[in-house]
């Protein structure tokens, strides 16, 4: 075995510690959604923003607060409504009298972990604030760039759009989310769990997040994030990415396919899924498991599936039947 890939070994080995470390906080809470948690971390190793939909009341703004208590970087979180203005996320410039000259305050977007929460309940205009910084990592306020602290991740929960009072997310936005994940109601048994740890001995019905440390620091993240980067893969699999996504644009059924963005967006989240698995290598099989949630919102179906209601996770995973997985 060559120092180069002892070395590697050793980097994976100390990744998944990591990991684990991590999504065994995060499981202190978050009851009966270990599948969402260990999507909510391929985003966040993979160094994507993640965009998580459900009904109000299953969780979704408290994984992402979870996150946050096991992270020991900076954290914000912003209520979207329907008055939030663009500058209220971003920050604006203003001029200070006291000194006489324009200052610069910065909005809550300048942080590691940014919790858009319900965002879809805010008009477009300030949806499209969050544009500049989810694709380059920062703010331009009057005409000046300003980076975001690195890591930088924004974690979007979202209500149903059948819902009142939502507003759609633009295509662009929604293409910049390397993941959108989907929540659904507890098993039974979970249920009951969470019900026990929300009830027995505390008031009013938020859980409580004391109990959970830091397990990571930002400079953890950024060598999670250049491990992963550095998994081997198989030309075949690469070239099994692209059928995929080139798949989408030819399907019956799909009105708009997938872009270049999203193969891009299947290979680092696959990479991050076999390091979550402990492997140095990337296989068919990752690629695969997470293509529903890279794929489901960067594919628009044709009318006559829209009215019929068909979800797009039927068309994905029909596709994925249809297109062959090398043997590597």
């Amino acid at each position: 075995m060559s120092e180069t890939t002892m070395a590697a070994s050793d980097e994976v080995a100390w990744a998944r510690e990591r990991i684990d470390a991590m999504r065994a906080q995060i499981a202190r809470a978050v009851i009966g959604q270990d599948a969402l948690v260990a999507e909510v971390l391929v985003a966040f190793v993979a160094g994507g923003h993640v965009l998580i939909e459900g009904v109000p009341g299953l969780g979704k703004t408290l994984l992402v607060r979870s996150l946050a208590a096991c992270f020991g970087g900076d954290f914000a979180r912003v209520q979207f409504t329907p008055d939030l203005m663009p500058s209220d996320v971003t920050g604006h410039a203003f001029f200070d009298a006291e000194s006489q000259r324009f200052t610069i305050r910065r909005g809550p977007a300048f942080t590691n972990l940014l919790l858009a929460d319900e965002i879809n309940r805010t008009p477009p205009k300030t949806q499209a604030a969050l544009l500049e910084v989810m694709q380059e990592g920062q703010i331009t306020i009057e005409g000046e760039a300003h980076a975001t602290p690195r890591p930088f991740m924004v974690l979007a929960t979202q209500n149903p759009l059948e819902q009142e009072g939502t507003y759609p997310l633009p295509e662009s936005e929604l293409d910049r989310f390397l993941m959108k994940l989907l929540v659904d109601y507890p098993d039974a048994e979970a249920e009951e769990e969470m019900l026990r740890l929300v009830t027995e001995g505390r008031t009013g019905n938020a859980f409580v997040l004391e109990g959970l440390e830091p397990v990571v620091q930002a400079e953890d993240v950024l060598r999670l994030q250049q491990v992963s980067s550095r998994l081997e893969v198989d030309r075949e699999v690469y070239a099994y990415a692209v059928r995929i996504a080139r798949e989408t644009r030819k399907r019956i059924g799909v009105a708009q396919g997938a872009g270049p963005r999203a193969t891009i967006s299947l290979m680092r989240a696959a990479k991050a899924h076999a390091l979550l698995d402990g492997n140095a290598f990337v296989t068919p099989d990752d690629v695969k498991r997470v293509a529903p949630a890279v794929l489901r919102h960067r594919i628009q179906l044709t009318a006559d599936l829209e009215i019929e209601g068909a979800p797009a996770d039927e068309i994905i995973g029909a596709l994925l039947d249809d297109v062959p997985a090398p043997r590597i």
